[in-house]
């Protein structure tokens, strides 16, 4: 987890809270269950399968790659969750480092969950109203609605709305002309031709 970004590591452990989420998946296993009969079953092989009492402790392969769990017999099963079993315990010792004074922003989408206050029951009401507007006009209005939306995310139409004028990838002084095929780079008079 050492890898993962600060933004990404804080949202697995502090927003959704993933360790937790792990140990309920110990604890409750979805591969294992108790029969009708009060006997222990446990998903192996692609189907559920009886397990004598005195094989309750062995590990299936699901839980040999999801078991959290260690103790003697686990380590007894899989000598490699030493190490781990080892760390934690440091880490269940040590004090945490002290933290940094440092200021850590995480961009969180807002317009959702506002979106979702403000027509919190106005749902049905709202989908009505589109439903009339969009669903029972005739082609002529549909074709109407359709070249509005179109100038409305029309690229050239926003670009002039920007502060600063595009500049010319290759010189860098004021761009006149767009790429025609990428429609990304603006290019000057002059340097156009040569790319």
């Amino acid at each position: 987890m050492h890898v993962l970004p600060l933004s990404v590591l804080t949202r697995l452990l502090n927003t959704h809270n993933v360790p937790i989420l792990l140990v309920e998946l110990v604890e409750n296993p979805p591969w294992s269950r108790q029969s009708q009969a009060g006997c222990l079953e446990k998903y192996t092989n692609s189907k559920w399968q009886q397990v004598l009492p005195s094989e309750q402790l062995v590990l299936t392969k699901t839980e040999g790659q999801l078991r959290a769990h260690i103790n003697e017999v686990v380590i007894e099963q899989i000598p490699s969750l030493v190490e781990l079993q080892r760390h934690l315990e440091h880490l269940a010792i040590i004090e945490p480092p002290p933290t940094k004074q440092q200021l850590i922003l995480e961009q969180v989408p807002e317009m959702r969950s506002s979106l979702m206050q403000q027509y919190k029951s106005k749902w049905r009401t709202l989908a009505e109203q589109q439903a009339a507007l969009l669903l029972q006009q005739s082609q002529q209005d549909l074709l109407k609605c359709s070249r509005g939306l179109a100038s409305a995310y029309n690229i050239d139409a926003m670009e002039g709305m920007l502060a600063d004028a595009p500049k010319c990838v290759v010189c860098g002084s004021e761009a006149r002309k767009r790429c025609s095929r990428c429609r990304n780079e603006w290019y000057c008079g002059r340097c156009v031709v040569g790319n």
